[in-house]
Order: C-alpha cells, then sequence, then structure tokens
C-alpha cells in the first residue's frame, strides 16, 4: 500500500501579507497542495493523509467544498482528513454533516474513529479535533483498529495544549505507521514508523529549511518512507561576515553573489555579523528589489561596540579571552587582531561573554 502523508496545508492562509510578494502566497499554498494531488496520481498512490490543519481556519461549508472538488481529480487514491487545532469543526455545525462526493472520508471531532477501507484493506484510526485545545493524552490510549490489516494512525499535536504525547508510548501501540501534523517543520520522530510531515509551503520566517511530503509504503516486509521536497519558496537565513577589512563593496558583492547562487524565488533573512567600521554604511536598494527580503538583522560590533566589551568584560570570561590572546607575543599582530575579534563575537554569539 503507498501512501502520500502531509498535514498542516492551511489553504486560505496570507503570509507576509505586509511584504509585496505576500499577496501571491495564498494562491502559491494552493497551488502546492494541488501538486500533492498531482504527484497521487503519478506516483499511483493509494491513500493520502491529511494529518490536519489543511485550513488555516474551521472550514465553512463553501470551504469544503472547494477541496472536495479539487479531491476528486485524484484517479485512484483515497484521502482521510483529521481536522486539527485551527480548522477544527465543532460536532454540531454544518461542516460537520458536510458530504464528499470525493472518495474521501473527514474523521468526526471529539471521538476516535476508525475508517477502514476495504479495497487496500488498510484502518486508519484518529480523533479529530472539534477545538482549539486538548491537554490529555489523548493519543496514547488509541489503539489499532482492525487486525489482520495495515493500522495507521493519524494524529495531530504533540505540545502540553495539543495531545501530548509520548513516542515511546506511541511507538509500542503497534500502529504500522504514525502521521502526525502540527509541527510545521518535517521530523523523522522514529525511522519509518512516524513522523511529521511538516508544512507543504512553509508559512513564517521561523519554517526555514525545505518543505514538502511523505511518501511511504507498507508491505509484508514492513514501513518504509522517504521526504519529498515541493514548495515553491522557502525561508532562508543569509550570514554576512562583516569586517574591518572589507569595504562596503566587497561586502555588498558577497551577500549579492549568494542570494545569486540560492535564486529569487526564496524569502530571505540578511544577517551581519563580525565587526565593522563605525562609519561603514550600504545601500542594499538594488539587492531589494531583486529578491524577496523581509529583514536585514545588523549583529555587527562597531569600534566602539569593541572598546566598550574590553572594558565591561575585564573580570569575566571574554576578559580572561582577550588577555590571553594579548599575550601571544609571538603570533603576527595582524593574526591576534583578527582572532581577537572573532572570537568576541563568538562568545557574544553563545552567550558566553559573562
Amino acid at each position: 500500500m503507498k501512501f502520500i502523508h502531509i498535514a498542516d496545508v492551511h489553504l486560505f492562509a496570507t503570509p507576509d501579507a505586509e511584504f509585496e510578494w505576500g499577496e501571491n502566497r495564498p494562491k502559491e499554498i494552493e497551488e502546492t497542495f494541488e501538486k500533492v494531488i498531482d504527484a497521487c496520481n503519478e506516483k499511483d498512490i493509494d491513500l493520502l493523509l491529511i494529518a490536519g490543519n489543511l485550513f488555516d481556519r474551521s472550514p465553512s461549508v463553501e470551504d469544503l467544498i472547494f477541496v472536495d472538488e479539487k479531491l476528486a481529480r485524484l484517479e485512484k487514491t483515497r484521502t482521510v482528513i483529521l481536522s486539527g487545532s485551527d480548522d477544527y469543526i465543532k460536532p454540531e455545525s454544518e461542516s460537520a454533516a458536510y458530504k464528499f462526493r470525493s472518495r474521501t472520508v473527514m474523521l468526526p471531532a471529539d471521538k476516535t474513529t476508525n475508517a477502514y477501507l476495504r479495497g487496500i484493506n488498510t484502518c486508519v484510526t484518529g480523533y479529530s479535533y472539534g477545538k482549539s485545545e486538548y491537554r490529555e493524552h489523548i493519543l496514547e490510549n488509541i489503539d489499532p483498529g482492525r487486525e489482520d490489516a495495515i493500522n495507521i494512525l493519524l494524529g495531530h499535536g504533540g505540545d502540553k495544549n495539543h495531545m501530548p504525547f509520548k513516542k515511546e508510548k506511541l511507538a509500542s501501540k503497534g500502529f504500522d505507521y504514525v502521521a502526525m501534523g502540527y509541527i510545521r517543520r518535517p521530523v523523522h520522530i522514529l525511522k519509518n514508523r512516524m513522523a511529521y510531515a511538516g508544512s507543504p509551503e512553509p508559512l513564517g520566517p521561523k519554517e526555514t529549511g525545505r518543505h514538502g511530503y511523505v511518501l511511504g509504503e507498507i508491505n509484508d516486509s514492513g514501513t518504509k518512507i522517504t521526504w519529498c521536497p515541493i514548495a515553491q519558496r522557502n525561508y532562508v537565513d543569509i550570514s554576512i561576515t562583516m569586517s574591518p577589512e572589507l569595504t562596503s563593496e566587497e561586502i555588498t558583492k558577497n551577500l549579492e553573489d549568494k542570494l545569486l547562487k540560492l535564486g529569487n524565488a526564496n524569502i530571505y533573512r540578511i544577517i551581519l555579523r563580525g565587526f565593522s567600521k563605525d562609519n561603514m554604511s550600504f545601500d542594499l536598494s538594488r539587492i531589494k528589489n531583486r529578491y524577496n527580503i523581509y529583514e536585514i538583522l545588523n549583529m555587527t560590533i562597531s569600534d566602539d561596540d569593541e572598546k566598550m566589551l574590553r572594558v565591561e568584560n575585564e573580570k569575566n570570561m571574554m576578559g580572561s579571552f582577550i588577555r590571553e590572546v594579548n599575550g601571544s607575543y609571538t603570533v603576527d599582530e595582524r593574526i591576534r587582531s583578527k582572532a581577537l575579534r572573532y572570537g568576541m563575537e563568538a562568545l557574544i554569539m553563545a552567550g558566553e561573554e559573562r
């Protein structure tokens, strides 16, 4: 049985709305979801698992119709959807009564439910959200739903407010695979047995790294999963090391070279580190016009800052480091100056100056 596992799609979300590229993000999230559907058809997938937060809000009937029409494009794949912490459906709501026309099962809220798919002899068990938080260890008390079948647990959460669990307890339940949502970065919790898919398209600056879906297969030999990137954009942090020996033009050129290699589709945070001259200035307007830059974070230390640091930290770890380096008379002055600056920066970044 071949499956694709996704979570935290957040259809209708509007990330980066305050930036120029933000107006395209809702459409890109939708397009990436459609690419998952295309992958199901191309890879002859039996089952699509959606582990919560398919929507960015509790879905209306119109929202469910919107998704139903997209899932109807699946040629062979069955779909099982779990409601999550953001797209929870109250049991008495109109949306809870929606009947899918596509081959889709949405697990009902506030109870453990088994969805047995006869054609692929697979039982998907889960507990959909009917409210935004559950502090009980619900997932740890769910058992496989059917003997002599493939058993999959579809879950959402993992922190103290959203169905907390210990991976050892879930692993001991005997599910062939545990498909998790809520954490927006992909995390392989237990080799080939338990994973967070992460969001197919990143939704905020903290979600750096690549995003995509889990591709898996369960057969007589066991479960095997791989992770497949699919996102149109990624959030990327770029660090630029400053030095008094470098001109602003050289530093800007270094930044441009890095951005050119990474491309203009990604969304960047530029972090300036190291030591800089007090009078150093940058004109990054042409870079901002060509690339998606949401923040430039200046963490450099100027000449005046360095002098102050030497005085303020005379009696702590940094002070000891400065005295040790300055006492290295056999080291070339230029090398000693660089070592001093780099070491001071490292101590500051690590929070160890004191």
